[in-house]
């Protein structure tokens, strides 16, 4: 499963949502999270996840687990559910996280590769990824899958390196919804795309492709948003290859809170 899991595009793809109380991110969550790490690591389990924390919208992190299928998915909790000492360690760990959130969901999304256009399978070596998300109007469905396949020409024509990975939600949401994902090793990809990529991609489409692109906008997409989130290692399970190719993803002790100076303990007695 692990091999099959990291050498191919997931087909199955579940994302937690965790959106942190005021004052609670940071270090504080990537120890608590880690937590969850350490735990997988130890029962050596074959499953892995990657953590993320917002650089945009409202404070959260995200984790995504990769499944080849739904059935795949199955066996994976019915595992963990027989390993007594795995989700104890689990359980703990959730008690301690929970104490950090305002709020906690899920949601499942399903491979397109019909509306990917080069996506990824390895992100050993990406530190952001882009999310946008799309819902479409009932009913436009049509006019939807026209539309991405005339973005994916002009890329292929205008900006050939380009890639993503489209994902439809399935359960634990609204129907209609997309993810795009976009994976960056820096930032300075993002300002390539604004200012290189998207006056090329305008340039392939046209005059005629730029009025169909409106018009498909807006017959389709019923609203859009765009989102940037930081890979984070404390909170990632990953494979070993990963932390060999990359020093990124080795593990670290998440920093300690400071200690209080003496003489301000002293002062904060009663």
């Amino acid at each position: 499963m692990a091999a099959a899991q990291e050498s191919s595009i997931p087909k199955v793809l579940q994302i937690t949502r965790e959106y942190t109380k005021p004052g609670k991110a940071g270090m504080i969550h990537d120890r608590s999270e880690s937590a969850f790490v350490q735990a997988m690591a130890r029962a050596k389990w074959p499953t892995y996840y990657m953590g993320m924390t917002s650089l945009s919208g409202p404070q959260r992190a995200l984790f995504l687990t990769r499944y080849d299928s739904f059935e795949a998915w199955e066996q994976d909790s019915a595992a963990v559910d027989k390993n007594a000492t795995l989700s104890a360690a689990l359980d703990r760990a959730g008690m301690a996280d929970g104490e950090l959130l305002a709020s906690e969901d899920q949601g499942v999304f399903m491979f397109h590769d019909e509306m990917s256009l080069r996506p990824m399978a390895d992100l050993t070596h990406m530190r952001y990824l882009e999310i946008s998300s799309y819902r479409v109007r009932p009913g436009h469905d049509g006019e939807w899958i026209e539309l991405v396949k005339l973005v994916k020409d002009a890329y292929e024509k205008g900006v050939p390196e380009a890639h993503w990975g489209m994902y439809q939600q399935v359960y634990g949401g609204e129907g209609g919804t997309y993810l795009v994902f976009t994976a960056h090793k820096s930032l300075a990809e993002v300002d390539r795309a604004f200012n290189e990529d998207d006056p090329k991609f305008v340039a392939a489409l046209g005059e005629d492709g730029m009025k169909k692109f409106s018009d498909l906008i807006a017959a389709s997409v019923e609203s859009s948003q765009h989102q940037l989130f930081a890979f984070n290692a404390h909170m990632s399970y990953v494979p070993s290859e990963w932390m060999k190719a990359d020093d990124f993803w080795k593990p670290k002790a998440a920093a300690a809170p400071a200690a209080k100076p003496a003489a301000e303990e002293k002062k904060a007695k009663p």
